[in-house]
Order: structure tokens, then sequence, then C-alpha cells
């Protein structure tokens, strides 16, 4: 039974509630009590005896415990439902009391993919704290998918619209996904003029999610044409197969976003400039909350000046000579 806490509780016990739900669910998520107490810098004996007084003061256990693994009990598990429920109400509720404020604050959670997190959003996040110096944001970069309402996650930063309906995608740019290779490269192996003139070159394989190795898949006038692609190098860092392509060791599928500087500046020229990855644009993606924090808001307006439609960061690609 949850306690009503509306009319005699002090904001110490509110503040106590709030952050037991919030010690069960980073429990919950993390599987284990000593990763549980690394994320909130407790130790692991400090973890343990807060879960205890949790179970206590319950009356039942929560977790199977074990040297290294931990599991939820039944009566853990409907704690968690309700936790997680009660977590996002209670945020959603500061985030409706807090949207009138002029000066936004807080702490924003921003969760992106590893290699355009580093390379494009992490230099945008300095940039926002500069201008939002109250905004405390968190920024989490992972390639594994994020469920942004049990996570408790305010924003995601992902390539392609999202299939879930709890959540709103807002379009940041497009991104399109083309062939490049060193120019040194080409001047040794030749320039492929057709699709099929690829299963005769070194290409660079970038492994992502389960796509199949080594398929590419691209677009030409409007259809879809897939060709088997074979090399020595690959990798699912995404940095890493773009620095072997800058030192010249085949082709490389790479977004515009990533390729521009290189072309400009004639490290990596296009190949094949006709196909293109069918587009997989950039989206803001966010829980579907009726009152959105006035953080969020303006990290939102931020991400749309700094990537959006005339923001300078539109790419011309042209073909090389």
């Amino acid at each position: 039974m949850i306690q009503d806490f509306s009319h005699h509780s002090s904001p110490k016990v509110k503040s106590d509630l709030a952050s037991h739900l919030e010690f069960f669910v980073l429990l919950a998520r993390h599987g284990n009590l000593s990763a549980a107490a690394r994320a909130l810098d407790l130790t692991p004996p400090a973890a343990t005896k807060r879960l205890a007084q949790l179970e206590e003061g319950l009356g039942v256990r929560l977790v199977n415990r074990t040297t290294r693994t931990s599991s939820l009990t039944p009566e853990g598990e409907t704690y968690l439902h309700y936790a997680t429920r009660i977590l996002a109400e209670l945020r959603e509720m500061e985030d409706a009391v807090a949207a009138t404020r002029s000066v936004p604050r807080g702490r924003l959670t921003v969760n992106a993919s590893l290699g355009f997190g580093r390379t494009a959003i992490a230099p945008i996040v300095s940039s926002f704290a500069a201008r939002y110096p109250q905004v405390e944001v968190q920024l989490d970069l992972s390639d594994r998918p994020v469920d942004l309402v049990a996570d408790g996650v305010d924003l995601a930063i992902r390539f392609g619209a999202p299939p879930d309906q709890r959540l709103v995608a807002r379009r940041i740019m497009s991104n399109r996904r083309f062939l490049c290779a060193a120019p040194r490269y080409l001047e040794r192996h030749g320039t492929p003029a057709r699709l099929a003139d690829l299963t005769a070159h070194q290409c660079i394989i970038h492994r992502q999610n389960d796509e199949a190795h080594g398929v590419w898949r691209l677009e030409h006038e409007g259809h879809i044409e897939t060709v088997k692609v074979q090399g020595r190098l690959a990798s699912n860092d995404g940095d890493i197969a773009l620095g072997w392509a800058l030192d010249g060791h085949g082709i490389l599928m790479r977004s515009e976003w990533d390729l521009a500087r290189y072309v400009d500046s004639g490290r990596l020229a296009v190949v094949l400039p006709q196909y293109v990855q069918p587009a997989a644009d950039l989206f803001v993606v966010y829980p579907n909350r009726q009152h959105q924090s006035a953080r969020t808001r303006v990290f939102i307006d931020f991400l749309v000046e700094q990537l959006g439609p005339g923001s300078g960061a539109r790419i011309r690609i042209t073909s090389p000579a």
C-alpha cells in the first residue's frame, strides 16, 4: 500500500520516499548492489544497509541476493512497477510547477549514441552549459536501446524515429550516408564507376546493431540496391573505421555530418555520389508528457539552432574530379 503523504508529511519524509524509490529503481536496473552503490556514490555496505531498511519498513523481501547478482522477488517486481510510475509522476509534477520559470534550471538527463555523442553532442552540451549555467546536464552515451520512461531519461538524440508510441519525436536534421575513400587509396586501386565494382575493392566494415555483415543497402533513383562487400578491416566503432579510411585502407560508408570537414580538406573523396544509404534522419525524442520542463524546451531549441536548417550544419558533397 502506498502511503498518503499529502496532509501530514514533512518535506524530509517526501524526500526520503523519492530517495528510496530512486535507489530501488537503480538497483533493479543494474542488477546488483555494488553497481547501484557506485551509481549513487555509496559504499557497498551502505547500499546493503539501505536495502535492508527498505525491506524492513515494508515487511517483505524485495530482492533475492547472491554473491554476484540480484533478482527481484514478486514483491520486488510490484514495488519496481509502482516506483517507476511514482517517480515519473513526481517528475512531471515538478516540471509542471517549474514550467513558468523564466530561467531554466535543474537536472537534464540526455542520452545519445557513442560516436555522434562524442563528436557532435558533447560540444553542443558545452555551449549549452555556458548559456544556461543553472541547468545541470548529465550526458549518457550508449548504442543500446534506452527506455526513456523507465530509465528516467529526459530526452534522447537518435538516428531514426522510434516506434515507441509513448515518445514524441522531433526531427532535427537530415542524415544521408555516402561512400568515401582517401584519394591515395583511389589512386592505387582506381575509382569504382558502378556499384558492382565495389566487390573488387577493399571496403571498411562498420558493424552496427544487427545489420548483416558486409551488406550495404544503397538508394539510387528511388530504388534500393544491395551489394555484398568485403575487406580486411571491420569495427563496431565508427571513429576507428573512419580513421582507417583516412589512412587509405579502403572504402567506407559514413554519415555526411562526419565526412564534411574531411571532404572539404581533400583528405577524403566521395565515391559513387549517386548512391546513398536510405535516410535515417536525426531525431530528438522525449516522453509524451503533458507538461514539458523549461530546461527540456530550451535544450531542444538549442539543438535545432546548432544542427537544424540554417545552422551551417548542412553539407554539400560533390563527386570527385
